[in-house]
């Protein structure tokens, strides 16, 4: 009586589907998934810091080229 079974799983999903439409839903799993992962983090107390730079792989390249350049000329 307690256990939910896969016939009640795909009557539940057919009734989001049927509300929110299935266009709708992955926004709303990405922000459920968001949701969870601030969760988790706050309890743990962890928190990013504002910062902190996230360096793309084109702007690494930049650098080594750079650096290379400065090289030769040396």
């Amino acid at each position: 009586m307690g256990s939910i079974g896969m016939t009640e799983l795909l009557l539940i999903f057919g009734i989001i589907v049927l509300l929110f439409g299935a266009k709708k839903l992955p926004e709303i799993g990405r922000g459920l998934g968001e949701g969870i992962r601030s969760f988790k983090s706050a309890i743990s107390g962890e928190e990013k810091k504002e910062d902190e730079k996230v360096v793309t792989p084109k702007e690494i390249e930049a650098e080594v080229i750079k650096k290379e350049k400065v090289k030769e000329n040396a």
